[in-house]
């Protein structure tokens, strides 16, 4: 993936281009795969994510 193609949250869908908004997004890397968390869903799934709970799993 390149720095101009959207971003697509891999819990709901959201896609995001705008670098500004990107700042408030997560990454977390699950089985050698990195995933991107839009800023609702990282917020709604903080704990699950500080415990390192697979995505699957929230």
């Amino acid at each position: 993936m390149t720095a101009d193609q959207p971003r697509v949250c891999d819990y709901c869908g959201r896609t995001e281009s705008d670098p500004l908004v990107l700042l408030t997004w997560t990454t977390a890397v699950e089985r050698g795969r990195v995933k991107w968390f839009c800023e609702v869903c990282s917020r709604e799934h903080l704990r699950a994510m500080e415990g390192k709970l697979d995505s699957e799993w929230w």
